[in-house]
C-alpha cells in the first residue's frame, strides 16, 4: 500500500479524504493531519505546528494558511518526499501544484496515486445512441467522477455531453468562489470542462458526433 499523509486544516481535505477511501481499491495508507488552531495571518516559524521529520510516500496539502504550505514544500524536499498542493502557488520545495485536482497529470514519482487520480481517464461503453457505461480509470480525488459517471449511466449521448459537466459541478467540492485569472473560470466550472472534454475525446474516438 502507498502511504500517504494528508494536511488538512478544519476540515479541509474531508471530500478527497473520503474519495481516495472510496474509489483507491485499498491501495492507500492514510494519515491525517489536522491543524485546527486559529493561527495568524503570517507566521514567521511553522515549527510548532508543522512535524520536524515525516515518513510517508506522499504528502498531499489541503492547508489554507501559505506559510504551513511552504513550509511543508520545503520539509518534503529535503526528506525526498512528493507532495501535491492543487490550486496553489508554491515556489518553496518542489510542490506539484495543478490549478485543481483534476488537472494533475501523471506522475510517476507519485506511484498509485496518480494512477488513480488526478486528470479524468474515462472509456465510454455505447448502446447505439445511449451511453449503457462511462468506465473510470483515473478521476478527481473526491470523487466527483465516479459518481458524475453514475448518474449518465443508460442516457441518450446527446443528454449526456451536457449533463456530465454539470454533474461534475454538482459533486465537485473545490471553492465556487474561487477566479483563476489565468483560466478566467472558478475551480467548479474547470473541473467541469476538464471532464466535458474528455467525454467529448472518448465518443470522438468512438467516431460518435460529439
Amino acid at each position: 500500500m502507498q502511504k500517504i499523509v494528508v494536511f488538512q486544516q478544519n476540515g479541509s481535505g474531508e471530500s478527497k479524504i473520503a474519495g481516495i477511501n472510496r474509489f483507491g481499491q485499498g491501495k492507500f495508507e492514510l494519515e491525517i493531519v489536522n491543524i485546527d488552531q486559529v493561527l495568524p495571518p503570517l507566521m514567521d516559524d511553522t515549527s510548532d505546528v508543522l512535524p520536524q521529520t515525516l515518513e510517508a510516500d506522499l504528502v498531499l496539502d489541503y492547508l489554507r494558511h501559505q506559510d504551513l504550505s511552504d513550509d511543508l514544500s520545503l520539509l518534503c524536499s529535503r526528506l525526498n518526499i512528493p507532495v501535491v498542493a492543487s490550486g496553489k502557488k508554491i515556489t518553496a520545495g518542489e510542490a506539484i501544484c495543478p490549478p485543481i485536482c483534476c488537472t494533475l497529470a501523471r506522475h510517476d514519482v507519485l506511484g498509485d496515486y496518480s494512477r488513480f487520480f488526478g486528470a479524468p481517464k474515462i472509456e465510454v461503453h455505447l448502446d447505439g445512441d445511449t451511453i449503457r457505461e462511462i468506465e473510470v480509470f483515473r478521476g478527481a480525488p473526491c470523487g466527483a467522477t465516479w459518481l458524475a459517471a453514475a448518474k449518465c449511466k443508460d442516457m441518450p449521448v446527446e443528454r449526456a455531453l451536457h449533463r456530465f459537466g454539470l454533474e461534475i459541478q454538482f459533486f465537485c467540492t473545490a471553492n465556487p468562489a474561487g477566479w483563476d485569472p489565468m483560466y478566467g473560470k472558478s475551480p467548479v466550472h474547470l473541473a467541469a470542462d476538464v471532464h466535458s472534454a474528455a467525454l467529448k475525446a472518448c465518443l470522438k474516438k468512438k467516431k460518435v458526433k460529439a
